[in-house]
């Protein structure tokens, strides 16, 4: 698995993720709109660690700098 996400994608990522569970921990969100939330903070903070995400591979996005290596092989 290639990572696909830049290092300014990952860190927005992690500040969407804890301003989510912020807003459900604190009750602000509830119900069913708080457990939405909170799967996509998990989903955000996971995708983020591991640098992959696969919607990015789905529609064509690659937010990462390409290394010359990799320029050069694709070439």
């Amino acid at each position: 698995m290639k990572k696909n996400m830049g290092a300014a994608d990952r860190i927005i990522r992690i500040i969407v993720a804890i301003v989510l569970a912020i807003l459900f921990f604190t009750h602000t969100v509830t119900g069913t709109a708080g457990i939405v939330i909170i799967i996509i903070a998990a989903v955000f903070l996971a995708t983020s660690f591991v640098g992959f995400c696969p919607l990015y591979t789905i529609f064509g996005i690659k937010t990462c700098k390409v290394h010359p290596s990799e320029h050069k092989q694709a070439s």
